[in-house]
């Protein structure tokens, strides 16, 4: 890239070429799983400070560890609030993941959390974002602007039923169905294949084609990411850090006992 080019997020640029994006979910502060993840081929990295224990320091050495890697680091943030994003933005983050967008107002306080005076309300600190930036042409401020991506969770009943003012919304890139919350919401306890949970989630597909947004959930099995992307998700979150480890370790020790050993 020369001093000339417009750097642009590698996320978006995969999804506007339709093609799919799979995440690995960080839920530790380990930068060597975070530096393999990014060598293994995973699209970016959802540092989980949702429901992990990822630290703001954490999550600034992610950030360092993928520079120059063209694997962007995103944060979900465990509430929509102004200063929550803030604080992920700063470290350097590309992407930006709400919880809970169960409303056009949340979902536009996610997006002007995001975006600098007069479009949005987000501060001007952003001195350790602005080292880490890939765009070679300033100011940091413009491109993050035009290249950190707005991702809301729709995962309650109440999200679905305003589902079409939600995807309305200027300024969100993603709608991401976290569909093990949607289903308890729905009163399903979590299972999945209901029809009362595919008729929601058919719902909010039809919202963000609507709307030009992309869609986005959670999986890993290839047979029904092929199903899905067909009906229209391209972004994936896949399994965690941990989860690698695990299941690597329990073929390792099956195979092991299968040989007698």
């Amino acid at each position: 890239m020369t001093d000339t080019q417009r750097w642009a997020n590698p996320v978006r640029a995969r999804l506007e070429a339709g093609q799919s994006v799979f995440a690995l979910t960080m839920t530790t502060n380990s930068l060597d799983a975070a530096v393999l993840g990014a060598r293994a081929g995973f699209h970016f990295l959802w540092a989980e400070m949702e429901h992990s224990p990822i630290t703001l320091e954490s999550l600034r050495a992610m950030v360092i560890g993928m520079h120059g890697t063209n694997v962007p680091v995103f944060a979900r943030v465990p509430v929509i609030d102004l200063w929550t994003a803030k604080r992920v933005l700063d470290q350097g983050v590309q992407g930006v993941i709400f919880p809970f967008t169960t409303s056009p107002e949340l979902a536009a306080r996610a997006v002007s959390a995001c975006k600098y005076p007069p479009v949005g309300r987000r501060g001007s600190g952003a001195t350790l974002a602005a080292m880490t930036w890939p765009d070679p042409v300033g100011p940091y401020h413009d491109s993050a602007d035009a290249n950190v991506m707005v991702m809301t969770v729709i995962e309650e009943a109440a999200a679905v039923e305003r589902i079409d003012e939600i995807a309305a919304t200027p300024g969100v890139d993603v709608l991401f169905i976290g569909t093990s919350d949607l289903s308890f919401s729905l009163g399903l306890r979590g299972r999945q294949n209901e029809p009362l949970l595919d008729e929601a989630i058919g719902k909010i597909v039809a919202a963000a084609k609507k709307h030009g947004k992309f869609l986005g959930r959670p999986g890993s099995n290839p047979d029904q990411l092929v199903r899905w992307r067909e009906q229209g998700f391209q972004l994936f979150q896949l399994v965690t850090e941990l989860v690698l480890m695990r299941n690597a370790a329990d073929r390792l020790m099956g195979d092991l006992r299968a040989a007698g050993l």
